[in-house]
Protein backbone atom coordinates (compact mmCIF):
# COMPACT_ATOMS: atom_id res chain seq x y z
CA UNK A 1 0.00 0.00 0.00
CA UNK A 2 0.79 3.39 -1.22
CA UNK A 3 0.30 6.71 1.82
CA UNK A 4 0.73 10.16 1.37
CA UNK A 5 2.09 11.66 4.00
CA UNK A 6 0.55 15.28 4.22
CA UNK A 7 3.39 17.75 4.95
CA UNK A 8 2.83 21.05 3.39
CA UNK A 9 1.78 23.18 6.19
CA UNK A 10 3.04 26.79 7.96
CA UNK A 11 2.55 25.11 11.62
CA UNK A 12 1.58 29.19 12.26
CA UNK A 13 -0.13 27.72 16.08
CA UNK A 14 3.15 26.34 16.86
CA UNK A 15 5.30 29.07 16.81
CA UNK A 16 7.84 29.70 17.69
CA UNK A 17 9.06 26.25 17.40
CA UNK A 18 8.20 26.14 13.81
CA UNK A 19 9.97 29.65 12.78
CA UNK A 20 12.78 27.70 12.12
CA UNK A 21 11.70 23.82 11.65
CA UNK A 22 8.63 22.32 9.52
CA UNK A 23 5.83 20.84 11.50
CA UNK A 24 6.26 17.42 10.56
CA UNK A 25 9.74 17.50 11.45
CA UNK A 26 9.27 18.96 14.92
CA UNK A 27 10.99 16.43 17.46
CA UNK A 28 8.67 14.28 19.98
CA UNK A 29 11.45 12.82 22.15
CA UNK A 30 14.33 13.61 20.62
CA UNK A 31 12.75 11.80 16.86
CA UNK A 32 11.05 13.87 14.04
CA UNK A 33 7.19 13.50 14.17
CA UNK A 34 7.47 12.40 9.97
CA UNK A 35 9.91 9.55 10.94
CA UNK A 36 7.36 7.91 13.29
CA UNK A 37 4.95 7.32 10.90
CA UNK A 38 7.79 6.11 8.84
CA UNK A 39 8.13 3.62 11.20
CA UNK A 40 4.86 2.58 11.89
CA UNK A 41 3.42 2.15 8.43
CA UNK A 42 6.54 0.80 7.27
CA UNK A 43 6.01 -1.95 9.91
CA UNK A 44 2.60 -2.69 8.88
CA UNK A 45 3.65 -3.30 5.23
CA UNK A 46 3.23 0.11 3.91
CA UNK A 47 5.79 0.08 1.30
CA UNK A 48 5.57 3.38 -0.59
CA UNK A 49 5.33 7.20 0.45
CA UNK A 50 3.87 10.03 -0.63
CA UNK A 51 4.89 13.37 0.85
CA UNK A 52 3.97 16.92 -0.43
CA UNK A 53 6.41 19.63 0.47
CA UNK A 54 6.16 23.39 0.89
CA UNK A 55 6.95 25.09 3.95
CA UNK A 56 10.91 24.93 4.35
CA UNK A 57 10.79 22.48 1.76
CA UNK A 58 14.40 22.20 1.28
CA UNK A 59 14.58 20.85 5.06
CA UNK A 60 12.17 18.09 4.47
CA UNK A 61 13.49 17.00 1.30
CA UNK A 62 17.19 16.76 3.13
CA UNK A 63 15.49 14.74 5.79
CA UNK A 64 14.12 12.20 3.96
CA UNK A 65 17.52 12.29 1.71
CA UNK A 66 19.26 11.01 4.79
CA UNK A 67 16.67 8.54 5.95
CA UNK A 68 16.29 5.12 5.61
CA UNK A 69 13.21 5.26 3.97
CA UNK A 70 14.90 7.86 1.15
CA UNK A 71 14.45 4.89 -1.60
CA UNK A 72 10.59 4.52 -0.74
CA UNK A 73 9.68 8.17 -0.88
CA UNK A 74 8.51 10.09 -3.81
CA UNK A 75 8.75 13.83 -2.80
CA UNK A 76 5.90 16.32 -4.37
CA UNK A 77 6.31 19.99 -4.15
CA UNK A 78 3.33 22.46 -3.80
CA UNK A 79 4.91 25.99 -4.56
CA UNK A 80 1.44 26.93 -3.19
CA UNK A 81 -0.49 25.14 -1.19
CA UNK A 82 -3.55 22.92 -2.66
CA UNK A 83 -5.44 22.02 0.46
CA UNK A 84 -6.14 18.02 1.29
CA UNK A 85 -8.09 17.31 -1.57
CA UNK A 86 -6.24 18.73 -3.82
CA UNK A 87 -2.85 17.15 -3.13
CA UNK A 88 -4.99 14.24 -3.12
CA UNK A 89 -5.41 14.27 -6.74
CA UNK A 90 -2.29 15.70 -7.87
CA UNK A 91 -0.89 12.46 -6.52
CA UNK A 92 -3.36 10.53 -8.85
CA UNK A 93 -0.32 9.52 -11.37
CA UNK A 94 1.54 7.83 -8.43
CA UNK A 95 -1.47 5.52 -7.09
CA UNK A 96 -1.90 2.82 -9.43
CA UNK A 97 -5.80 2.80 -9.20
CA UNK A 98 -5.69 1.03 -5.87
CA UNK A 99 -6.70 2.08 -2.37
CA UNK A 100 -4.06 4.46 -0.86
CA UNK A 101 -3.56 5.98 2.98
CA UNK A 102 -3.69 9.38 3.74
CA UNK A 103 -2.24 10.46 6.97
CA UNK A 104 -2.14 14.22 8.19
CA UNK A 105 1.65 13.71 9.13
CA UNK A 106 1.38 16.78 12.07
CA UNK A 107 -0.56 14.12 14.31
CA UNK A 108 1.58 11.45 16.25
CA UNK A 109 -0.51 8.24 16.35
CA UNK A 110 0.53 4.73 17.81
CA UNK A 111 -2.37 1.04 17.13
CA UNK A 112 -2.31 -1.25 15.31
CA UNK A 113 -2.02 -0.43 11.89
CA UNK A 114 -2.07 -3.19 10.32
CA UNK A 115 -5.58 -3.94 12.01
CA UNK A 116 -6.50 -0.27 10.12
CA UNK A 117 -5.51 -1.62 6.61
CA UNK A 118 -7.10 -5.07 7.29
CA UNK A 119 -10.38 -3.41 8.35
CA UNK A 120 -10.53 -1.40 5.29
CA UNK A 121 -9.97 -4.83 3.39
CA UNK A 122 -13.22 -5.95 4.99
CA UNK A 123 -15.16 -2.74 5.50
CA UNK A 124 -18.88 -3.06 4.48
CA UNK A 125 -19.26 -3.92 0.53
CA UNK A 126 -20.91 -0.03 0.47
CA UNK A 127 -18.17 1.99 2.11
CA UNK A 128 -15.63 3.73 -0.33
CA UNK A 129 -13.20 4.95 2.66
CA UNK A 130 -11.84 3.90 6.27
CA UNK A 131 -11.48 6.09 8.66
CA UNK A 132 -9.82 6.44 11.89
CA UNK A 133 -11.52 7.62 14.86
CA UNK A 134 -10.09 8.23 18.52
CA UNK A 135 -11.52 9.37 21.76
CA UNK A 136 -10.66 13.38 22.08
CA UNK A 137 -10.49 15.21 24.87
CA UNK A 138 -11.46 18.42 23.41
CA UNK A 139 -14.47 17.54 21.62
CA UNK A 140 -15.20 21.43 20.63
CA UNK A 141 -11.64 21.75 18.57
CA UNK A 142 -12.17 18.27 16.81
CA UNK A 143 -14.49 16.68 13.99
CA UNK A 144 -16.77 14.66 15.76
CA UNK A 145 -18.65 11.26 14.35
CA UNK A 146 -21.80 9.61 14.94
CA UNK A 147 -21.68 6.19 13.90
CA UNK A 148 -24.69 2.96 12.97
CA UNK A 149 -24.29 -0.18 14.74
CA UNK A 150 -21.95 -1.50 11.48
CA UNK A 151 -19.59 1.29 12.16
CA UNK A 152 -20.20 3.76 9.41
CA UNK A 153 -20.74 7.13 9.72
CA UNK A 154 -24.04 8.82 9.70
CA UNK A 155 -23.26 12.32 10.82
CA UNK A 156 -20.31 14.63 10.94
CA UNK A 157 -20.09 17.86 13.41
CA UNK A 158 -17.31 19.88 12.68
CA UNK A 159 -15.54 21.90 14.97
CA UNK A 160 -18.92 23.16 16.77
CA UNK A 161 -19.27 24.31 20.74
CA UNK A 162 -21.65 21.61 21.62
CA UNK A 163 -20.44 18.26 19.90
CA UNK A 164 -22.64 14.92 20.47
CA UNK A 165 -20.23 12.93 22.04
CA UNK A 166 -16.35 12.78 21.91
CA UNK A 167 -15.73 10.48 19.35
CA UNK A 168 -13.29 12.54 16.47
CA UNK A 169 -11.78 11.98 13.07
CA UNK A 170 -8.25 11.25 13.75
CA UNK A 171 -7.51 12.55 9.75
CA UNK A 172 -6.05 9.27 8.93
CA UNK A 173 -7.81 7.55 6.08
CA UNK A 174 -7.87 4.60 3.78
CA UNK A 175 -9.51 5.45 0.17
CA UNK A 176 -10.35 3.17 -2.82
CA UNK A 177 -9.86 5.13 -5.87
CA UNK A 178 -13.29 6.04 -6.47
CA UNK A 179 -12.84 9.17 -4.26
CA UNK A 180 -10.15 10.10 -6.14
CA UNK A 181 -12.24 9.86 -8.93
CA UNK A 182 -14.92 12.29 -7.16
CA UNK A 183 -12.25 14.71 -6.17
CA UNK A 184 -11.59 14.99 -9.48
CA UNK A 185 -15.16 15.65 -10.88
CA UNK A 186 -14.87 18.68 -9.32
CA UNK A 187 -12.70 20.61 -11.67
CA UNK A 188 -11.09 22.11 -9.20
CA UNK A 189 -7.22 22.58 -7.88
CA UNK A 190 -7.99 22.74 -4.36
CA UNK A 191 -10.14 21.12 -2.62
CA UNK A 192 -10.64 20.96 1.04
CA UNK A 193 -11.09 17.81 2.13
CA UNK A 194 -13.25 18.21 4.89
CA UNK A 195 -15.80 20.38 3.84
CA UNK A 196 -16.37 19.43 0.34
CA UNK A 197 -15.16 15.43 0.25
CA UNK A 198 -16.24 13.92 3.68
CA UNK A 199 -19.84 14.83 3.90
CA UNK A 200 -21.06 13.76 0.11
CA UNK A 201 -19.49 10.33 1.66
CA UNK A 202 -22.04 10.12 4.78
CA UNK A 203 -23.26 6.39 5.15
CA UNK A 204 -20.10 5.30 2.88
CA UNK A 205 -17.20 6.00 5.41
CA UNK A 206 -16.13 2.66 7.65
CA UNK A 207 -14.16 3.41 10.84
CA UNK A 208 -11.17 1.98 12.71
CA UNK A 209 -11.04 2.73 16.14
CA UNK A 210 -7.30 3.76 17.62
CA UNK A 211 -7.69 2.66 21.14
CA UNK A 212 -3.76 3.25 21.67
CA UNK A 213 -2.35 6.78 21.43
CA UNK A 214 -4.02 9.84 19.10
CA UNK A 215 -3.04 13.55 19.56
CA UNK A 216 -2.83 16.24 16.96
CA UNK A 217 0.43 17.92 17.71
CA UNK A 218 -0.81 21.31 16.39
CA UNK A 219 -0.71 24.01 19.05
CA UNK A 220 1.94 24.61 21.73
CA UNK A 221 0.06 22.82 24.69
CA UNK A 222 -0.53 19.64 22.46
CA UNK A 223 3.48 19.67 21.87
CA UNK A 224 3.99 19.44 25.52
CA UNK A 225 1.65 17.07 26.39
CA UNK A 226 2.70 14.67 23.50
CA UNK A 227 6.54 14.89 24.99
CA UNK A 228 5.20 13.61 28.33
CA UNK A 229 2.66 11.18 27.38
CA UNK A 230 4.61 9.56 24.93
CA UNK A 231 7.16 8.41 27.53
CA UNK A 232 4.19 6.81 29.55
CA UNK A 233 3.02 5.10 26.35
CA UNK A 234 5.90 3.46 24.32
Amino acid sequence: MIALLLSAGLGTRLRPVTDHLPKCLVPINGKPLMDYWFENLSAAGVTRFIVNTHYMAEKVERHIGLSPWKNNVTLLHEPELLLTGGTILACKPFLNNEAFMVVHADNLSFCDFSAFIDAHRTRPEHCEMTMMTFATDTPQSCGIVALDERGVVTEFHEKIAHPPGNLANAAVYILEPSILAFIESLHKEKVDFSTEVLPRFINRIYTFHNDGYHRDIGTLESYALAQVELKNFI
